[in-house]
């Protein structure tokens, strides 16, 4: 069987078991975590015990693996997270590109196809590259996933080049591509037609943050062209509600199509972005504990049968690592 990269070493894709497949641990703003450490109310020994809480909490419910989309642009220190999951029951795997809605930091904006050094994209490619085959700095760990972002700007001349980028270094390596799509204006078709140019499998794809949006049309047309749908900001009711979010992917699986979703928050124990205590005030139901204690019993209620529960939570990721 094929195995995968996480923190407690190559792990075979048969023993993932039940496996969230977009979360975070720390999320970190770069320029200010460097400048101002302390930032956020960042305080590291504080953070990583809370984080390791968080961890044995999933690890309670069953939860044995997750995926973290932390990645360049959002503070990805995989050794730190390393710390909080040692001892906790989980399994955490790591993610490499960058996340930008727009543009690329600065050394690629004199480098590169058009720029003042002419050229391929090599150098961007191979940044990805070492991060799956060498590992992520002097760490040890190696990145299990490319990831894409594609929000509300679009396909810009950057992300352009970030999701060829990523198609490239996936055609060399077999990794697999998760992405974040802005599911209100279709971005995970823009995503796919690119990776279809870039010749990308995409049943090898994961099309993220796909509960943002209500319209069969889109999300069929995502399942239909072969890839995964991340169903992975449960708990989160801004852009849709969460009954209509449960409405909508029971009658996906009414339809046929669980064997192509798969299940995750998209939150992080720490984020300088928001408090925790502002998030359990604005979305109490945002945490690591919902899919169990809100989806799950949800999709029951709607019909949705413990076969297709576990397709999502543990078949799916094996069959999406193992390339099946």
């Amino acid at each position: 069987m094929t195995s995968v990269p996480t923190t407690a070493g190559e792990v075979d894709v048969a023993d993932l078991g039940v496996t969230f497949m977009h979360e975070h641990v720390f999320i970190r703003t770069e320029s200010f975590a460097c400048a101002w450490p302390s930032f956020g109310g960042w305080d590291t020994e504080a953070e990583v015990a809370d984080a390791h809480e968080r961890l044995r909490g999933l690890a309670a419910i069953g939860v044995a693996t997750i995926l973290d989309m932390t990645v360049p642009g959002l503070g990805r220190d995989p050794a730190l997270v390393a710390r909080a999951a040692e001892g906790s029951g989980v399994k955490v795997m790591f993610a490499t590109g960058y996340y930008t809605y727009d543009h690329l930091p600065f050394p690629f904006q004199f480098r590169g196809p058009g720029k003042i050094l002419d050229g391929d994209d090599k150098v961007l490619e191979s940044l990805f590259e070492r991060d799956l085959t060498t590992g992520i700095g002097d760490t040890g760990f190696r990145a299990a996933v490319l990831k894409l972002v594609t929000d509300e700007p679009g396909m810009t001349p950057d992300v352009d080049r970030l999701a060829r980028a990523v198609a490239a270094v996936h055609g060399r390596t077999g990794a697999p591509i998760c992405t974040h799509a802005h599911a209100p204006t279709k971005r995970g078709l823009d995503q796919q037609r690119v990776f279809a140019e870039c010749g990308v499998g995409l049943g090898r794809v994961m099309i993220g943050h796909s509960n943002e949006s209500t319209d069969f049309g889109y999300l069929e047309q995502i399942l239909d062209a072969g890839s995964y749908l991340g169903w992975d900001r449960c708990g989160i009711p801004l852009t849709v509600p969460l009954d209509a979010q449960l409405d909508t992917l029971a009658s996906l699986c009414e339809r046929g199509y669980a064997g192509r979703i798969m299940l995750a928050h998209d939150r992080a124990s720490f984020s300088d972005w928001f408090t925790n205590a502002e998030l359990e005030f604005g979305v109490p139901d945002w945490n690591f504990g919902y899919i169990h204690s809100g989806v799950l019993p949800g999709l029951r209620a709607r019909g949705v049968t413990e076969d297709q529960i576990d397709q999502m939570l543990v078949a799916n990721p094996r069959e999406f690592f193992a390339g099946t």
